[in-house]
C-alpha cells in the first residue's frame, strides 16, 4: 500500500494526474468500486489533484474495508 499513511483513525492518500478529466475519471471508478462494496471514501478533488481518506465510521476506525478499498483504488492505476 505504497504512498497510503496513517492519520488518526484513518488512512490517507494524495493521488495526482495530468489533468482534471483524468483525475475525475480515477475519482468516477473508484466511486463504482466503493458503491459495489458499501464502502465511501472522505475524498476531494482540486484540479489534477484527489485526496483520498479512508475509515469505517461505524465501527469507530480502520477495518479490512478501507484496505481492501484502498488497495482497489491503486489497482485501478496499474
Amino acid at each position: 500500500m505504497q504512498g497510503w499513511i496513517f492519520v488518526n483513525d484513518g488512512i490517507e492518500k494524495d493521488y495526482k494526474f495530468k489533468d482534471f478529466v483524468q483525475a475525475f475519471g480515477f475519482m468516477s471508478s473508484c466511486a463504482i468500486l466503493a458503491e459495489k462494496v458499501n464502502h465511501h471514501p472522505e475524498w476531494s478533488n482540486v484540479y489534477n489533484n484527489v485526496s483520498v481518506r479512508l475509515t469505517t465510521h461505524d465501527e469507530g476506525g480502520l477495518t479490512d474495508k478501507d484496505f481492501d478499498l484502498a488497495l482497489a483504488f491503486d489497482a485501478l492505476l496499474s
